[in-house]
């Protein structure tokens, strides 16, 4: 193994935060020296961990657009997803996606607490906690890669579908190699069942891997592979741990976020600490980031998710009723959207029961998250359907109210389009409100090929054995 000693100079290129220089002695040369065990655990920690999403958020039908940010504009990512303009290669108009290159370096990261911590000075229990609660997070990011730039998890063709490149141990200079869906699964799995063991029921912050998160994303990972039987216990498991839901029902009565505030680290629902590009979460880009009327009309007039966060009105959109934007202030209430909270744990649970025809247990689980989100009780709770597929499309509807923004919905239209009996075909018509133009209709096949990202031209040159596995050409 190589010594510490010679990772010092590297540690600059993947310690990313100021948040960190509480752990860090910089020498006048610059030098970053990690000298202990506690040292690298507490690298674990990264407040204001981003993962933007702005690239490819308007390909999930519950986004929409400012109408003057494609009428009159140059052709460009944004408007190539928001019409599902297949119609050639996206590498035209994006050289490099923000969002692979930022989670690499937290990979990165990830790969050299895990490279070091072995002679590291310091307790052997921390060292195992640190090197457990890297894998956790370093199964986290693949997890998100592989969901965002490979094809679907299928049980018939993951072995064969091309995936990303697994990165498991720091090494700058390593050119690695495409692995398949079906490995990228496998190491995830791996990361995650030999470092639950050492984890802890209450980190040293909220930054740091809980049992509970690690549990929800191996009932996840699970989930998206239709292994349902596995996904139902890890997700009980997490919740042995935290089955809190916030009652948004008793918030609503205290007068919401404009009376009561209930910033990042107070909400007991929140499994991990991530934001879309940093500490705003809530209020990042009010202007881009805006539901379709579709999917806004799927809340009553008595949800609480929507009445307490959201408004049809104002400056952010084009016209009243067209869309709808979060004016909430991120400080006044944190809303987890890239990260993982108990309520998605709630809902895969009932998505399993769902399946196996347990369809009472599956509304139950439901209508006990309604109960602390729909402010009229009598509407709270619904009947249990007749059928797998009416109960499955109440999870569904359900799983879209509840977890916003982020990657959640783009991913599972992803999986239940290879279903055919909940694959969607999305359909758009553009413009609502400008009438210099005729509306068009626009429509997103469920097996189109802009449901995966392809590679950037930045990581296609420096590694020309990829191939990009949504198909498009390369401009050269």
């Amino acid at each position: 193994m190589k010594s510490l000693s010679n990772y010092i100079v590297l540690l600059l290129l993947v310690v990313l935060s100021s948040s960190c220089n509480k752990y860090l002695d910089i020498t006048p040369k610059g030098k970053i020296i990690i000298e202990t065990a506690d040292d690298l655990y507490n690298l674990v920690s990264l407040p204001g961990r981003g993962y933007p999403v702005n690239q490819f958020q308007y390909l999930a039908d519950d986004m929409w657009i400012r109408e003057s940010f494609i009428i009159g504009q140059p052709k460009s990512l944004y408007n190539v997803h928001f019409l599902f303009d297949d119609s050639e290669s996206r590498l035209l108009y994006v050289t490099a996606w923000s969002l692979y290159n930022q989670t690499y370096k937290y990979i990165n990261r990830w790969n050299m607490i895990c490279t070091l911590i072995g002679e590291a000075n310091g307790a052997d229990s921390i060292k195992a906690l640190a090197f457990a609660e890297a894998r956790v997070f370093r199964a986290f990011d693949h997890f998100l890669l592989v969901n965002m730039y490979a094809k679907q998890y299928d049980p018939a063709t993951a072995t064969l579908d091309g995936g990303i490149c697994i990165m498991d141990k720091y090494d700058l200079e390593s050119i690695p190699k495409q692995a398949s869906v079906a490995e990228v699964y496998a190491f995830i799995l791996k990361d995650l069942d030999e470092a639950i063991p050492h984890l802890q029921v209450n980190p040293k912050d909220v930054y740091h891997p809980s049992l509970a998160f690690a549990w929800a994303l191996k009932a996840k990972v699970h989930l998206f592979k239709k292994e349902f039987d596995k996904a139902k216990e890890a997700a009980l498991k997490s919740l042995s741990y935290n089955n809190s839901i916030y009652d948004l029902v008793e918030y609503a009565k205290l007068g919401g976020p404009s009376k009561v505030n209930v910033p990042p680290g107070v909400n007991p629902e929140t499994l991990s600490y991530m934001y879309m590009t940093g500490y705003n979460e809530m209020n990042f880009a009010g202007s881009s980031f805006m539901f379709s009327k579709e999917f806004t009309d799927l809340f009553s007039k008595n949800d609480a998710r929507f009445n307490l966060f959201f408004t049809t009105t104002g400056a952010n959109v084009d016209g009243k009723g067209t869309s709808a934007w979060n004016n909430t202030k991120y400080t006044a209430f944190f809303y987890p959207t890239v990260g993982m909270k108990t309520p998605e744990v709630h809902l895969m649970l009932a998505e399993c029961y769902a399946r196996e025809g347990n369809l009472g247990e599956a509304m139950k689980v439901i209508n006990a998250l309604r109960a602390k989100r729909i402010t009229l009780a009598s509407e709270a709770t619904l009947a249990t359907p007749a059928t797998i597929k009416a109960t499955m499309d109440i999870v569904i509807a359900e799983r879209r109210k509840e977890l916003l923004f982020g990657f959640n919905r783009l991913w599972d239209l992803r999986r239940f389009n290879t279903e055919p009996e909940y694959a969607k075909t999305i359909v758009r018509k553009f413009p609502v409100v400008n009438t210099s133009l005729p509306q068009q209709t626009y429509t997103l096949a469920p097996d189109s090929k802009l449901y995966i990202l392809p590679f950037g031209l930045d990581v296609l040159k420096l590694n020309p054995a990829l191939k990009v596995n949504s198909g498009e050409a390369l401009p050269w």
